[in-house]
């Protein structure tokens, strides 16, 4: 082999090296550039539905889980959800153990807002008292009597104002519960006269129970309910806000409102 074709198959050798090189480079590059794909943990408690419920697998389910998977996917990040007390939902965002909350809540509660940041509102209902079926005395708030015992769960608005009634006289005795199904069960066994809940909630309760009980009345006042985040995360807030936005315009919010009967 003379010395021009040595030097041929030399630079032919060094390029197939450079390329093969530059080739692991750039899948290295690729790889370790990257992003995984966050996730956040939503916390929520399950007995509120149709936004916040389980299935018969015990698998958390409801129109917050789906709204807020949906506006995921369209920001690009995923959530796992944690279900626990009402009561320790704002106190989990704020310690950054939880990142999102949705659980149905209040959005326009002043002191709420002083400890979390809320969306955008993804919802407005109303408020409702549910009684026995075959109770006629109470039709509304004014019905109830300083010889009756309200029920609602704790560290709801629905529950300061109960206990608000109690305190001025209206009703006997505010009775505060872990959650809406626990309420529900007392209300069952006489044990209680009312619950004071949210419309939608008292619509899906009526309905497993249908003929055992019933909601009492015209819905009281309007409730906007928005997601809440830990105060001064604005990042993720805006996600949130803007894959909102684009959920309500693509179609898919109007989709699992009727979905969950909304």
């Amino acid at each position: 082999m003379n010395s021009k074709i040595k030097k041929i198959l030399a630079v032919a050798l060094a390029m197939i090296m450079i390329m093969a090189a530059v080739s692991c480079g750039d899948g290295e590059q690729a790889e370790n550039s990257g992003s995984e794909i966050p996730v956040y943990t939503v916390a929520t408690e399950a007995t509120f539905p149709p936004f916040d419920t389980v299935d018969e697998d015990g698998n958390i389910i409801g129109f917050d889980m789906d709204l807020i998977t949906a506006i995921g996917e369209d920001q690009g990040f995923q959530v796992e959800f944690v279900d626990m007390s009402f009561e320790a939902i704002i106190p989990s965002v704020q310690a950054g153990n939880s990142d999102i909350i949705a659980a149905g809540m209040w959005a326009e509660d002043p002191e709420r807002r002083e400890k979390v940041d809320f969306s955008d509102f993804y919802y407005n209902g109303g408020k409702v008292l549910i009684v026995k079926a075959d109770n006629d005395k109470i039709t509304d708030m004014s019905t109830l009597t300083s010889e009756m015992k309200v029920a609602s769960q704790i560290g709801t608005n629905y529950a300061d104002e109960i206990t608000a009634l109690e305190a001025d006289g209206a009703i006997g005795e505010a009775v505060i519960l872990d959650g809406f199904d626990t309420c529900v069960l007392q209300l069952l066994n006489e044990d209680i006269d009312a619950i004071l809940t949210g419309y939608s909630t008292a619509v899906t309760y009526e309905n497993l129970h249908a003929g055992k009980i019933k909601i009492a009345g015209e819905i009281m006042d309007s409730e906007a309910l928005g997601f809440a985040v830990q105060k001064g995360n604005k990042e993720l807030l805006e996600q949130i806000n803007t894959g909102l936005a684009n959920v309500r315009e693509n179609g898919i919010y109007d989709e699992l409102l009727e979905k969950w009967g909304l």
